[in-house]
């Protein structure tokens, strides 16, 4: 597999500060793409918020010799995800990839799990990734590229 290249092409991966994020991060940038390293910086419950985990990652990518940048936008948030791809867009004049990764956790059981914890996690799994689809699906398909989308 580690054949397959992405030169040239330029990827987004949401939740890309920690985890499977940045392994999916370092892995395409590792096959050449430029990767938009996004990550909210919030705790695994979906509180606060920093640029570092994301600015890190990016740095890692650099310093391996590859391109990348960092975006904080929280994924439930349509002029947020606007502004990470205008900021793509900007840097790099194309998306080819999509990864939607970011996730909120709540450790309870459904049972004791409040609707206003279960929308929360709803809101980022479900609509982050439909918001982020949206706001590049028409500037890829334009592109006549293949799109590559990925959730979770």
């Amino acid at each position: 597999m580690s054949d397959i290249r992405f030169d040239g092409r330029v990827a987004i991966i949401t939740g890309a500060g920690a985890g499977l994020g940045r392994s999916h991060a370092l892995a395409l940038a590792a096959r050449g793409a430029k990767v938009v390293v996004n990550d909210l910086g919030g705790a695994v419950d979906g509180t606060g918020g920093s640029m570092s985990a994301a600015q890190s990652v990016a740095n890692e990518i650099k310093a391996a010799g590859g391109e990348a940048i960092a975006h904080g936008a929280n994924v439930t948030k349509a002029d947020e995800v606007a502004d990470m791809v205008a900021a793509t867009l900007k840097e790099w004049g194309r998306v080819d990839i999509l990864v939607n990764n970011a996730g909120i956790l709540r450790d309870k059981s459904f049972a004791k799990m409040s609707l206003e914890d279960f929308k929360a996690v709803l809101d980022v799994h479900v609509m982050g990734a439909a918001t982020c689809t949206k706001a590049v699906w028409e500037i890829m398909r334009e592109a006549n590229s293949r799109p590559i989308m990925a959730a979770w």
